[in-house]
């Protein structure tokens, strides 16, 4: 064994882990072998038994049963065809204003974000059939890509989201409660980006121009008729999952298999399930599934390691040595997780990071529940931050060549939204409310 002091053994496993992931190696293997190699030079063999404590511990957790369940019920709900109709829906109301294919974007991404609960589903759904009715009327390429982009990323925060369900356990607190937590700042990100495309449309008119009258001209009647076919199901689909949870009626895992149940209803409503839909569905779940365990496991060796080794200790004293009392170290620890965000799946940051600093914000008085939402609101701008940015490859990746889409149009669309998720933390901060409000009305299950 090999003596090293925790400061060091803080530089080895933070440095190896970034020297790792800028080489281009999977997550997963880079933090399990960092902390293997590191485990076992400075405590032997007897590591290897933490890491089996650990990983029987992460595997048997009842509450993660809800994560496959989630993802099944949004890649069903992705195949089922309620998106078009939604986005239908939406589309014939806000059309005639300024931005209101922007506007109905975002809207529709709240909905699907309800729905579906992966940034991935959310952001080429929605480009795939928003981006090219915004391009088509000539509107500007940056707001189309950044409202896509901002919207389809609500998926991770707005519940059932798979990133909570991770969240959780991780933290001690209750997933339920980080779903409802979530709902309202969700809503007021979904807010921010709506009150900010509308006054962009209404100072420069040209960026977002209103349908032409003769598109408008559909009776009130049928109107109505294409919003409630629309927006219906996938309400019913969200009341299923968040209602049972709110009302005490069902745990999370419990919520999830009735998602599962609302989502497969949904698609046969549609018409659209079929067994090529369900083998579909289940590999794509199967994907999803192994590869955020396979991270996850990675990250829990790590951090237990890391624990073990004396590292938390000299996390804990940096962070809380920075200037400026508890809102310093509030500072220190957002600007941390943004920075990672930038170049660390939220996976990982999840597992290696909120095991550090949950004790942390609890020592700083912190109410535990709005500590987390405050990451995960965070969390947000990982998907939007280059060069680790889900949402621009993404939509990168499926922006055809004739839509004239760019990079550049990319990020350039995707900066104002990122400067609201800030504002949004900043309205989380001075209105703690926005947070806890709705969970402290939860029947307890």
């Amino acid at each position: 064994m090999v003596e090293m002091s925790p400061e060091l053994i803080t530089i080895l496993m933070f440095g190896g882990a970034l020297v790792g992931i800028f080489l281009g190696y999977s997550l997963g293997i880079v933090l399990g072998g960092v902390a293997m190699i590191i485990g076992f030079l400075s405590v032997g063999e007897p590591i290897f038994n933490l890491f089996r404590i650990r990983l029987l511990t992460f595997v048997t957790d009842y509450v993660l049963l809800a994560l496959p369940m989630f993802v099944f019920m949004g890649v069903v709900v992705e195949k089922s065809g309620a998106a078009e109709r939604l986005y239908g829906g939406l589309y014939t109301w806000f059309g005639g204003l300024r931005g209101g294919l922007a506007i109905a974007t975002i809207l529709m991404g709240v909905l699907l974000a309800a729905c579906v609960g992966v940034i991935a589903a959310s952001v080429i759904t929605m480009g795939l059939i928003a981006l090219p009715s915004m391009i088509k009327r000539r509107y500007s390429r940056e707001l189309a890509c950044g409202s896509v982009c901002a919207a389809g990323s609500l998926g991770i925060l707005i519940p059932p989201s798979v990133m909570l369900v991770l969240y959780g356990p991780n933290a001690g607190i209750s997933v339920g409660k980080l779903f409802i937590g979530a709902i309202i700042p969700g809503l007021v990100l979904a807010g921010l980006y709506i009150i900010y495309t509308a006054i962009l449309c209404w100072l420069s008119p040209t960026t977002a121009p209103s349908l032409p009258v003769e598109e408008r001209a559909i009776p009130f009647s049928k109107k109505i008729n294409i919003l409630v076919t629309g927006i219906l199901p996938p309400v019913f689909l969200i009341m299923a999952v968040l209602g049972s949870i709110f009302f005490g009626v069902a745990a999370p895992t419990e919520a999830a298999s009735v998602g599962c149940v609302a989502a497969v209803l949904l698609g046969i409503a549609y018409r659209s399930f079929n067994w090529q839909t369900l083998k579909e569905a289940t590999l794509q779940t199967m994907k999803v599934t192994c590869m955020a365990f396979f991270i996850a496991f990675g990250a829990t060796m790590f951090t237990g390691a890391f624990l073990k080794l004396g590292g938390g200790d000299v996390v804990t004293s940096l962070l809380l040595s920075a200037p400026g009392g508890k809102w310093g170290v509030f500072t220190l620890i957002m600007f941390i997780i943004f920075i990672l965000g930038m170049f660390i799946d939220w996976i990982g940051i999840i597992f290696i990071m909120v095991p550090l600093i949950t004790p942390i914000g609890h020592t700083l008085g912190f109410d535990p529940l709005w500590f987390a939402m405050m990451v995960c609101v965070n969390l947000q701008m990982s998907f939007m931050t280059p060069p680790f940015a889900y949402s621009i490859f993404y939509l990168k990746g499926i922006a055809k060549p004739e839509w004239g889409i760019s990079t550049g149009h990319i990020i350039r669309g995707i900066i104002p939204f990122v400067l609201l998720i800030i504002l949004g933390l900043g309205l989380l901060v001075l209105f703690p409310p926005l947070i806890l409000w709705l969970p402290q009305l939860m029947v307890k299950f």
